[in-house]
């Protein structure tokens, strides 16, 4: 059995390993589901984010947004105007996050396959096996 590393800490995140550390800045609940959704649509405001993720609530949908924003994965754009305009986008590190979470749908994809989930597969308002394209702000920078 191997020896448990020590802790590290870095912007008050403390881990004792790089699998952990990345949980830690992306894992949860809603944050992959919130940088999937950024991945295919480029831009969006929290109104169209919270539309495209109706069971998280205004409070956690900020919360994440926060945290993603401080961990230098997403960009916060304000607009001085009113009412307050705000656009979010992937920063980088966020963009280098994107073949990952394509990744993570394809074993979705598979993992309903396996266990027979065909039949929700086809009919409107369901989601399409075929891999979705990428915004094109972040297909350069992507392996897509």
């Amino acid at each position: 059995m191997p020896e448990p590393c020590k802790i590290k800490e870095l912007k008050g995140k403390t881990y004792r390993c790089f699998f952990e550390l990345t949980l830690k800045v992306i894992g949860g609940k809603w944050k992959p589901i919130i940088l999937y959704h950024l991945s295919l649509e480029g831009i969006m405001r929290f109104g169209e984010l919270k539309k495209s993720i109706p069971d998280v609530t205004e409070r956690m949908l900020t919360k994440q947004l926060r945290e993603l924003e401080a961990d230098g994965i997403i960009h916060r754009k304000v607009y001085r105007q009113v009412p307050p305009k705000v656009e979010y986008t992937l920063k980088p590190l966020g963009v280098s996050l994107v073949p990952t979470l394509l990744q993570m749908r394809e074993w979705g994809v598979d993992y309903e396959r396996q266990l027979g989930g065909g039949d929700y597969v086809g009919g409107e308002g369901y989601e399409s096996r075929e891999s979705p394209e990428i915004a094109s702000m972040y297909r350069d920078n992507t392996d897509q």
